[in-house]
């Protein structure tokens, strides 16, 4: 009885999160749109599951046809994480099998844009950044104080450039924020729900693998090498590798201070406290990449002998 009221108490949730997609509110719930889907499929069977869904998917079809699309849409990486969740597989391999299922999905979406619609994702960019920039080039014109802000044609083309270099990480950090943020709240209501589910690694053990200082020194070199070259797609693979290796030196880096605060004993907002300049001040990612390199963790280990 218990399972059955809290199934059909998310299952209200996970209503009313679709019938949010019609207010402002949609830019937030969105985020954890996956959870009531995730939560329902690893505490149900597939019948119940379906006895559950359905009627949702009905419900806010009536009110909007596309609705029920869009809850499909989130509710492929909702069952790939509630697979795994059920075949009690390790954390990291949910986080990276929702990641992944999220940015395919992502991917996918563009693809069939471009292919069925004819939408142009480099226009699409070009247009809004005219369209933002045009009141602040006026405003600039009027105003020779802030002449600063006038923007030229050839200024907002190097601009949608830029912007659509980044897309590819934007996905990916999009696509594992979405799914770390359903695994952060999902495992605890699992467990409440007396359905463990493996938790992360602590802090102190996040490493990166030794080959990742390999990766950076070929993204610098890509950059060097076509800085200002025509090969917009090396300059693409260096504009995205570099800045995704940087958040994980950055990782390492806060790694290793939880590293040392646990064997030193020290009190645990320590860490914390130490981890927001490495967040706050990016060049200080070199502690991550000094600790990748070098065996760090094993001078500290050995001193505190």
């Amino acid at each position: 009885m218990k399972f059955r009221w809290t199934s059909v108490a998310w299952s209200i949730a996970y209503l009313l999160l679709l019938l949010s997609l019609s207010t402002p509110l949609l830019l937030i719930t969105t985020l954890f749109m996956i959870i009531p889907a995730v939560v329902l499929f690893t505490t149900l069977n597939t019948k119940q599951f379906i006895v559950h869904v359905l009627p949702i998917l009905l419900i806010v079809g009536l009110i909007t046809p596309i609705y029920p699309v869009i809850a499909v849409y989130f509710l492929i990486p909702a069952l790939v994480m509630g697979r795994f969740y059920k075949k009690r597989a390790s954390a990291m391999s949910t986080l990276l099998a929702g990641t992944v299922t999220i940015l395919g999905e992502f991917l996918l979406l563009l693809l069939l844009g471009t292919a069925l619609f004819n939408f142009d994702l480099s226009s699409y960019v070009n247009d809004v950044l005219q369209m933002v920039t045009s009141p602040l080039s006026q405003l600039g014109t009027a105003n020779p104080l802030i002449s600063d802000l006038n923007f030229t044609s050839e200024d907002v083309n190097k601009i949608s450039i830029m912007t659509i270099q980044m897309i590819p990480m934007t996905l990916i950090v999009s696509s594992f924020m979405i799914a770390v943020i359903t695994h952060s709240i999902v495992r605890p209501i699992l467990n409440s729900m007396e359905y463990a589910v493996p938790k992360l690694k602590p802090a102190r053990e996040w490493r990166l693998p030794r080959s990742f200082i390999w990766y950076y020194l070929l993204g610098v070199i890509i950059q060097l090498l076509f800085s200002g070259s025509d090969s917009s797609y090396m300059t693409m693979i260096s504009a995205n590798l570099l800045p995704l290796l940087r958040i994980g030196f950055m990782i390492q880096a806060i790694g290793f201070f939880f590293f040392v605060a646990h064997e030193r004993k020290w009190n645990k907002i320590i860490p914390i406290l130490l981890a927001i300049p490495i967040i706050l001040l990016p060049p200080l990612r070199i502690i991550g990449i000094i600790d990748l390199v070098f065996p760090l963790r094993a001078f500290v280990t050995k001193s505190k002998r």
